[in-house]
């Protein structure tokens, strides 16, 4: 069964296979020991016995007639050196800088060799397995329960969990020593169901999911009078409009929320639109679930709305596949994940106006499917960098993340670094993602047990893009100032004299980021990230030797100074604010392809080494709280939900866990795209 990542929370739930793909075979009982290959040693296979499969929750042993499945990543040629080029490739200190690969070179030089996939499909097929797929990563294999045992060297049991009993290998599988080299890693033993989150949400959506967690509820406003009757923001930015009459908060007549923000505001904010940079010559992909059928024409018709231009013939492209989609139920379906989808699309379309856009649905949100996505881009060349809003907890209740999936991703992205293709991920809307900011965050995994960074956007070959709150000048509509993406809200009492919960109410939204235990320091963060941050895990674990901090990079991304999404829902065209990290990796994307622009159409590629180069300079926001005057950072809002009109108070630049501060943080990274950062990337004319 394919690991995936969940819209809100992992979960765990029964192994379903295609009819067609099952093997008939014995009906006994597996026996937890069933033995290794004749004559052959194995290879262990960590991590494939899962952490909730405790003997305490033995159910006893599977139904060996049950029918399985399992996806075998192919280990391929020379990981070692894969993993040397992608880093050669990508240093600007490296003579090799820029020096990219074709997809048939990468494929020649570190794709699987025949032999070694007749290896593999010999070694399943004798274990009574049948292959169901295959492509240049993997091997799919189907069959019975007892024929994945024999082939994998272990039994397998059910286990009781608190959502039912679900089936797992009784102890680590195991991989035959003639093909092990061959193997990279194995998923879907298991039968556990980790689904992918998409970290995006709109205000709509925020305010019912916190109402209905909270039970707090503003009812319909009628006073004070002094407030407007109808929904009110602050059309010039921070503070041009005083929502007067309201209950003093953390200072007396705080402003109302800005208006959602537009791409030309972000354009003129982030020095795109004084750069003259439109993407052109660059390609960008989006990733995520299933497919929006309206998605260019609303693109188009947001973009005349607000004064852009629309997608020219051939501009856009869509690769989607609505006939295999699959686990629409678990993943929220395509209606679920078309908001994500708009904000992706139209944030690139309108940062990068002349980019080329090309987006690729997953057939669901499992990782398997968004693997296969990520996977055609690369092996088709079919883009520079590749946007993802999506990401999942690492370790939780349910157990830790599928190691075949960190190891199958982080081969996707180091093929891609050797193309020349980078990706983004967004960081997480649940500050450092502990059970604290899960209690009350809205867009968190309920199932946290720690404060963690997100897997992909701790890869340490992909660029961790976290979220600011963006100000604007309010006369010029120029950049002003940023704080971390965190908020704090209470709403107005039913007597409308208070704020409930009192202040400084709940941590409501925040961006994602902190220091990973799970994977070493990348040498581009080296003597940049401070030892005092990266030498302490988020969960406080200390190590000897520094380790992965996320984020890499910020953009404006915050729910309360949201962004403008235009889509076509049950029918109807309409738009609202969203805001999430899932905006930032987009508005990121969309910068790089401005930077590949003012490269003269060179390919940025894995962009992290050339960020860090720049460290400290002008190409940077230094985005710091502190430095930032609190009457910028607290707002009224006032708006509709579920037909009443609700009055809440937020206080941002409150992160839970994470905060900006001078030079590197794990808020912010190493800030937002600044004055000097195409500049910096500009290559003169000889």
């Amino acid at each position: 069964m394919p690991i995936a990542r969940n819209k809100l929370a992992q979960s765990i739930a029964p192994a379903t296979v295609a009819a067609a793909l099952i093997l008939t075979t014995l009906g006994a009982a597996v026996p937890a020991s069933a033995a290794t290959p004749a004559g052959d040693s194995a290879q262990a296979l960590p991590g494939t016995h899962p952490e909730w499969a405790t003997p305490q929750a033995d159910a006893g042993a599977a139904d060996a007639a049950a029918p399985a499945t399992a996806r075998i990543y192919l280990a391929g040629r020379d990981a070692n050196g894969l993993a040397a080029l992608a880093k050669a490739v990508s240093d600007p200190n490296s003579a090799a800088y820029g020096q990219y690969l074709s997809s048939d070179q990468v494929q020649a030089k570190f794709g699987a060799t025949p032999q070694q996939v007749k290896a593999v499909t010999d070694w399943v097929t004798g274990a009574g397995l049948t292959v169901s797929a295959g492509t240049n990563h993997y091997v799919q294999v189907a069959g019975s329960t007892a024929a994945m045992a024999k082939a994998f060297g272990t039994g397998f049991h059910n286990y009781r969990t608190a959502d039912g009993t679900h089936r797992a290998p009784a102890s680590d599988a195991k991989v035959p020593a003639a093909v092990a080299g061959s193997v990279l890693a194995v998923s879907g033993l298991a039968d556990a169901i980790h689904k992918n989150s998409s970290n995006a949400t709109s205000v709509r959506e925020a305010e019912q999911r916190a109402n209905a967690a909270s039970r707090l509820a503003a009812p319909d406003k009628k006073a004070p009078a002094t407030l407007p009757d109808v929904p009110t923001c602050s059309e010039d930015g921070y503070g041009s409009k005083t929502a007067k009459g309201a209950p003093d908060g953390y200072e007396k007549n705080e402003p109302f929320a800005p208006c959602s923000y537009v791409p030309s505001q972000l354009r003129k904010a982030y020095g795109v639109s004084d750069a003259k940079v439109t993407g052109k010559g660059a390609r960008v992909a989006i990733i995520d679930a299933y497919g929006l059928s309206t998605m260019e024409q609303d693109a188009n018709h947001f973009s005349s709305l607000h004064g852009d231009q629309p997608f020219k013939s051939g501009q856009y492209t869509e690769y989607v596949t609505p006939d295999q989609w699959t686990h629409e139920d678990e993943c929220g379906g395509a209606e679920g994940w078309a908001g994500e989808e708009a904000l992706d699309v139209e944030m690139v379309h309108g940062l990068a106006p002349d980019a080329q856009v090309v987006y690729v649905g997953g057939n669901s949100c499992y990782d398997e499917d968004l693997y296969d996505a990520m996977a055609k881009v690369v092996d088709g060349h079919l883009a520079d960098v590749v946007s993802n809003s999506w990401g999942e907890i690492m370790h939780g209740t349910t157990g830790d993340i599928d190691p075949a999936v960190v190891a199958a991703d982080n081969q996707i992205f180091q093929l891609g670094a050797v193309t020349g293709i980078g990706f983004t991920f967004s960081s997480g809307d649940c500050g450092d993602d502990s059970p604290g900011a899960a209690a009350t965050g809205v867009n968190c995994q309920a199932d946290t047990n720690q404060a963690q960074a997100q897997w992909p956007s701790s890869s340490p070959w992909v660029t961790s893009v976290g979220g600011t709150a963006l100000q604007l000048d309010n006369k010029a509509g120029k950049y002003a100032a940023e704080v971390s993406m965190g908020d704090l809200r209470s709403v107005l009492s039913a007597d409308q004299k208070s704020w409930v919960p009192a202040l400084p109410g709940t941590f409501y939204f925040g961006g994602g980021g902190g220091v990973s235990k799970d994977f070493a320091q990348p040498w581009y963060q080296q003597g940049v990230v401070p030892d005092q941050i990266a030498k302490t895990a988020a969960d406080g674990t200390k190590s000897k030797t520094p380790l992965r901090a996320t984020p890499d990079i910020a953009m404006s991304g915050d729910l309360v100074a949201a962004t403008l999404v235009g889509y076509t829902d049950a029918g109807a065209y309409s738009e609202g604010g969203y805001g999430g990290t899932s905006v930032s990796a987009p508005e990121t994307a969309a910068m790089f392809a401005n930077a590949i622009q003012a490269r003269g159409g060179r390919a940025l590629g894995f962009a992290n080494p050339a960020l860090y180069d720049r460290a400290g300079s002008k190409a940077f926001n230094d985005v710091n709280d502190s430095a930032v005057h609190t009457k910028r950072g607290n707002v009224v809002d006032l708006g509709v939900v579920s037909g009443s009109l609700r009055v809440r108070l937020y206080k941002i630049g409150a992160d839970y866990g994470l905060s900006a501060s001078k030079g590197y943080d794990t808020a912010t990274g190493l800030g937002s795209p600044g004055k000097d950062f195409f500049k910096s990337f500009t290559i003169k004319k000889k």
